[in-house]
């Protein structure tokens, strides 16, 4: 576990020049742990867990199971689970975990941030983040129509801070918002009608689509020029930092906070971290404890993290290859494309072929792949690193057989 740890290490000492050299470099610090853990025996994991990708493609759909359905249905790979059972453990809560608090330090690093705080959900990230920025209502938040805050997570605003949301979707045909969007319904008055704006949110990517760092930039400076907070949830960021080359910590500087998950592209079991300066750190530890996620000897899942920082992060690039290469094959058999593939999102419509969710996942269920039915016409597929290339060369095998069986019209 020592050679494990020298990046995040490395990380702490100095900002990283590049994505590439500070993963080059995390072969990986969290080894010098071990010195101060118990030696973990070798762990012995069935094969039949993990599901392999060199079986035949007539084999059972049960051994073949894909799933489509997002990026949050991965599984502990056997090196994953051996580095969770060899981290050292602490009692958190105390401020005793010595692989959790490496991994704070780690991404608060990379974020270029002072702080960061360890959190068993993307939604937890983001409500503890939401909920630190707000002082004294009555108050407003401002996010995208579609962004998770508003749809899925359970009217977190509302409940936790008694807040008003604002949603706006984008006027222009980008499919982003842009600073003219955002400036058009902000509430900056005092009139005693109204609950003024404090707090502004984005989400990057937003539906796997890549939001332009010009609108980031234009939109955290309109805040910044009102006197408002801004935070991103920043769950699939890894994604972007990948597909655009752009820093994490160019990303996070034009935000107060961000939310980072691991347990989507990532591949890690559980956990997000928040990032931001010290004091907002602090306070949120302290929602944190109040909202009851304080844990304790969780460290075997910062462990997790760690691993899929070194092991899975790099790989995402695969991903979006893949999803790419699964775009361009429907496309190429009558499908259209809801939504541009920029990242590990695949929004596909079977409208001009007549199908909808459920005809194909009728079909691909055969072959032992799951997606989201329904009489919808547009899919959403999720390309992880547990779907490979022959996976998606399977899917779309299977499709052409159909489509090439149907009776013409």
């Amino acid at each position: 576990m020592a050679a494990r740890l020298l990046f995040a290490h490395q990380i702490l000492r100095r900002p990283p020049p590049s994505i590439a050299l500070s993963l080059a470099r995390l072969s990986l610090s969290r080894r010098t742990l071990s010195t101060l853990s118990m030696t973990a025996s070798s762990a012995s994991t069935p094969a039949s867990m993990y599901r392999r990708t060199d079986v035949p493609v007539k084999a059972d759909a049960a051994t073949l199971a894909v799933d489509l359905r997002s990026d949050t249905v991965t599984k502990p790979t056997p090196e994953m689970l051996q580095a969770m059972i060899s981290a050292p453990v602490g009692d958190d809560v105390f401020g005793e975990d010595p692989t959790i608090s490496l991994l704070e330090e780690t991404v608060a690093k990379l974020a270029g941030k002072e702080a960061a705080l360890f959190c068993v959900s993307g939604t937890m990230g983001n409500q503890l983040a939401i909920r630190t920025h707000l002082k004294q209502p009555p108050y407003t938040v401002l996010c995208d129509a579609r962004a998770h805050i508003l749809n899925y997570e359970a009217s977190g605003v509302s409940f936790h801070c008694g807040a008003g949301v604002i949603p706006v979707l984008p006027a222009s045909g980008s499919g982003h918002l842009t600073a003219a969007d955002v400036k058009k319904h902000l509430v900056l008055d005092d009139d005693v009608h109204h609950a003024p704006t404090q707090l502004v949110c984005l989400e990057n990517t937003l539906h796997g689509s890549i939001v332009p760092i010009g609108n980031i930039k234009a939109i955290s400076e309109l805040a910044r020029e009102n006197g408002l907070a801004i935070h991103l949830d920043g769950a699939r960021l890894w994604n972007a930092v990948i597909a655009t080359g752009i820093p994490l910590s160019e990303y996070c500087s034009h935000f107060d906070s961000a939310s980072l998950c691991f347990s989507k592209g990532l591949g890690a079991p559980v956990g997000t971290v928040l990032v931001g300066t010290k004091s907002f750190i602090k306070k949120a530890r302290h929602f944190r404890k109040l909202y009851g996620g304080g844990w304790r000897q969780a460290g075997i899942l910062a462990n997790a993290c760690l691993y899929a920082l070194e092991h899975h992060w790099p790989a995402m690039k695969t991903d979006h290859a893949n999803a790419s290469f699964l775009a361009d094959s429907l496309v190429g058999l009558g499908f259209a494309l809801a939504r541009p593939t920029e990242t590990n999102m695949v929004w596909v419509d079977g409208q001009p072929l007549g199908l909808t969710a459920q005809d194909v996942a009728n079909v691909l269920s055969e072959v032992g792949v799951k997606m989201f039915g329904g009489e919808d016409t547009v899919m959403r597929w999720v390309i992880h690193h547990q779907v490979s290339r022959s996976d998606v060369e399977r899917i779309v095998v299977a499709l052409t057989a159909f489509l090439s069986a149907r009776p013409k019209a």
